[in-house]
This record gives C-alpha cells, sequence and structure tokens, in this order.
C-alpha cells in the first residue's frame, strides 16, 4: 500500500509564499511521475505542476513563473515552492504520483488527502 503524505498548507496574504511537501510512503519499487493538482469550489480539479522520474516539467499557464515543481528521488518526496500568491490560487491542492509498487508491473494513480492554501487579498 502506498501513501502520499502532504503538507505545507495554509493562509498567506497575496504576494506571499508558501511551500508544500508530499512524501511517499510504502510498497514502492519506482514512481514515474509525481505533481500537484488543485481544486477551488465548484471548479474541477486541475494539474499545477507535474515531474516525471525523466526530469520533465509540465506546469499550468497560470502558474508559470511563479510556481516551481523539485523532486527529492532518494526520499520518494515532491515540493510545490509557491510565490506571488494570488487570491485565485485559493484551492485544496492535492499531491498525486504515478508508482509502480514493490514489484515491477503497471504503475497505479495515488492521490493524497489535500491541503488547503487560502490566499487572502
Amino acid at each position: 500500500q502506498v501513501q502520499l503524505v502532504e503538507s505545507g498548507g495554509g493562509l498567506v496574504q497575496a504576494g506571499g509564499s508558501l511551500r508544500l511537501s508530499c512524501a511517499a510512503t510504502g510498497s514502492i519499487y519506482s514512481i514515474n511521475s509525481m505533481g500537484w493538482y488543485r481544486q477551488a469550489p465548484g471548479k474541477p480539479r486541475e494539474l499545477v505542476a507535474l515531474r516525471t522520474s525523466g526530469g520533465s516539467i509540465n506546469y499550468a499557464d497560470s502558474v508559470k513563473g511563479r510556481f516551481t515543481i523539485s523532486r527529492d528521488s532518494p526520499k520518494n518526496t515532491v515540493y510545490l515552492q509557491m510565490n506571488s500568491l494570488k487570491p485565485e490560487d485559493t484551492a485544496v491542492y492535492y499531491c498525486n504520483a504515478r508508482v509502480i509498487p514493490s514489484v515491477p508491473s503497471v504503475d497505479y494513480n495515488y492521490w493524497g488527502q489535500g491541503t488547503q492554501v487560502t490566499v487572502s487579498s
């Protein structure tokens, strides 16, 4: 079983910064990708940033230049540094990982429990 444990959300004023962390624990053979999605009230969940094991990175257009995703592979941890935060960044942020479990097989999709980020104007 794989668990994704998130931390780092909170309340910040517009223009401020937050750093989210997500650690994958459990039976892990390898991780194909780790990233962050977010969901604001009344809106669908959307991709924020994704980093593959090969080093490819995708960002939502709305966060390019403000957010940075990084990964500590030995620790199976992904980070999201969020700078110049805007009220429209307010959402629940979910960690996502595609994990191959303890033996080589297909990868499985896992989600964290979500962490609230609130940006006040």
